[in-house]
């Protein structure tokens, strides 16, 4: 194997997307790049490294066990050289390197979660920081700050997970929604009973399956979403009902599309944590991010 130089960090992190997109399709939208030139850019890599590094074809595409093993040593490496950024950034007294962030989806309406603010201030006197965003479930978050590959984290976590740190940050009203086509839109809450609520299709958080069963004190879910997108789409169907976060619900109420149902009886507040490593409490390209989300949240 030859030794390696500098132009080969470019084609080890267009390899690493390849692997974690699982295939060339959707690699290429990540990296706009289209399939000609990834192929290209694999094919010098594995030239570079002395062996195929994945299998395509008829059959999919998968990785070689050398492959696994030049994936695993790829991701140390960049998480090595982002540790190196910081450590040379802190010296210089300047936040550098690379800062992976992880926050559930449906919250860019939110005043205290829509971080976008935050993102901005921070941006201002982190020009160098290389930002790196990501939407998950709150489960699959939470599993990224642990293992590593995310940094920080916001989202309704377990508060369970050895070795991080969880902060409050926002307790996030819900309540339960159906669309206009909806048989109960037009119903008034006077006469909206139990057995009415039982009786309609309900969609359930596929993360909080139980717990928006025993919200709603509803029998069984009738669909499943994992995302609030969705929720909203179930819910505007008409053909289901789901609780949303209010900062959501209520704007589609305002357009006169849905409808909060017995919103005094059926509502609960989501726990919001920001979360990260407790080993990365002296970190300042991670704890400057914190504390502007902390006051994002204060001035809301």
């Amino acid at each position: 194997m030859r030794r390696l130089d500098n132009i080969d960090l470019r084609l080890l992190r267009v390899f690493v997307t390849l692997a974690e997109a699982d295939g060339f399709a959707d690699a290429q939208i990540l990296l706009n790049l289209s399939q000609s030139t990834l192929s290209t850019h694999l094919a010098a890599l594995e030239r570079k490294l002395g062996a195929p590094l994945c299998q395509r074809g008829r059959r999919g595409f998968r990785l070689t066990e050398f492959g696994e093993a030049t994936y695993d040593a790829a991701k140390r490496l960049f998480a090595e050289i982002d540790a190196f950024q910081s450590r040379i950034g802190r010296d210089r007294g300047k936040l550098m390197g690379r800062l992976r962030i992880g926050i559930v989806d449906g919250v860019v309406t939110s005043p205290v979660l829509g971080i976008h603010k935050a993102l901005a201030r921070y941006c201002d006197y982190a020009p160098d920081v290389f930002i790196d965003l990501w939407l998950a479930t709150p489960a699959e978050l939470e599993t990224a700050v642990a293992d590593g590959s995310r940094d920080v984290v916001v989202g309704p976590m377990s508060q369970k997970v050895p070795g991080l740190t969880y902060l409050p940050i926002y307790r996030e009203p819900h309540a339960l929604y159906c669309g206009r086509p909806h048989p109960l839109f037009d119903v008034p809450d006077d006469r909206l009973d139990r057995g009415a609520i039982e009786e309609a299709s309900f969609a359930v958080r596929g993360y909080q399956h139980f717990d928006d069963l025993y919200r709603a004190n509803h029998p069984r879910p009738a669909g499943t979403v994992m995302h609030m997108e969705a929720q909203v789409m179930m819910i505007l169907s008409g053909r289901f009902i789901g609780f949303l976060p209010c900062h959501i619900g209520d704007d589609w109420v305002g357009r006169g599309l849905m409808r909060p149902l017995k919103p005094k009886t059926y509502n609960f507040a989501s726990s919001h944590f920001v979360v990260t490593r407790s080993a990365d409490e002296q970190r300042a390209l991670v704890q400057s991010f914190v504390q502007e989300i902390k006051r994002q949240a204060a001035s809301s």
